[in-house]
């Protein structure tokens, strides 16, 4: 029985005085069966891991370098991140591929780094609007995941995250079916790549203009075990509904 998981990506936002953000989060953390992740800038993570401390509420960074340590002007690394305390790393988010030029040779790279400094990677795939539109979002999204993903894998250290480029931050959403389809092809590559029992575990999380109204319908697609939320993960009111809605998901 895969574990359901919601993720919140803070992105470029917050400052210290954001971090009471996260109180409600945690106590409702403390009588729910989903495990929440909250993945806020670098420099609040040693202030939420203290926060967040005693808690069932996980913290992760955004990115990490693919190198532990070396001349890499303002980049993080994963052991860095383990060093702070935190338990989980997102690669391969969009935003990354497109305005720093990351191929999936790096964002493979970046997962075989995270893995050995034992944290646990959400990695993110998704076509843009035109592959989309070319009814190609499958072989694309096969690209990505050949691609990033290492031969061997350690199944409990690894979440996908399906996350149509066109749909972060525009309001614009996928049917329901076509998340369905995407979902059960990726996990159908999953079984085929690594094998039933590797491929049935992995997580599959979806994100793209995911909300509080529409996360409910969403949550009840099969082979979707959560979501990975953007700007509505921001606000304890904005993303307490989007927990609860998943929490409820098949009761």
């Amino acid at each position: 029985m895969r574990t359901k998981v919601i993720a919140g990506n803070w992105k470029m936002n917050g400052l210290k005085e954001n971090v009471n953000e996260i109180v409600p989060i945690i106590e409702l953390s403390k009588v729910m069966k989903t495990q929440v992740i909250l993945f806020p800038p670098i420099t609040l993570i040693s202030r939420m891991i203290s926060k967040a401390q005693g808690s069932a509420l996980h913290i992760g960074a955004q990115d990490c370098h693919h190198d532990n340590k070396g001349p890499n002007t303002g980049d993080i690394s994963a052991q860095m991140i383990k060093d702070l305390g935190a338990e989980y790393v997102i690669v391969g988010h969009s935003e990354r591929r497109e305005f720093h030029k990351e191929t999936n040779a790096i964002i493979k790279k970046k997962i075989l780094t995270a893995w050995q400094n034992k944290l646990t990677t959400i990695l993110c795939v998704g076509e843009n609007l035109d592959i989309a539109k070319k009814s190609m979002t499958n072989e694309y999204i096969l690209q990505q995941l050949k691609g990033s993903l290492p031969a061997n894998i350690d199944k409990q250290k690894l979440i996908i995250a399906y996350e149509p480029i066109w749909a972060i931050g525009t309001g614009k959403i996928p049917t329901l079916q076509q998340i369905k389809n995407v979902h059960n092809f990726i996990r159908s590559l999953l079984c085929e790549i690594y094998g039933k029992s590797v491929g049935q575990e992995i997580r599959i999380i979806y994100g793209g203009s995911l909300n509080k109204d529409n996360a409910a319908e969403i949550f009840e697609i099969k082979n979707v075990d959560g979501g990975l939320v953007g700007g509505a993960s921001l606000t304890a009111k904005s993303f307490l509904p989007i927990i609860h809605a998943l929490n409820t998901n098949g009761d």
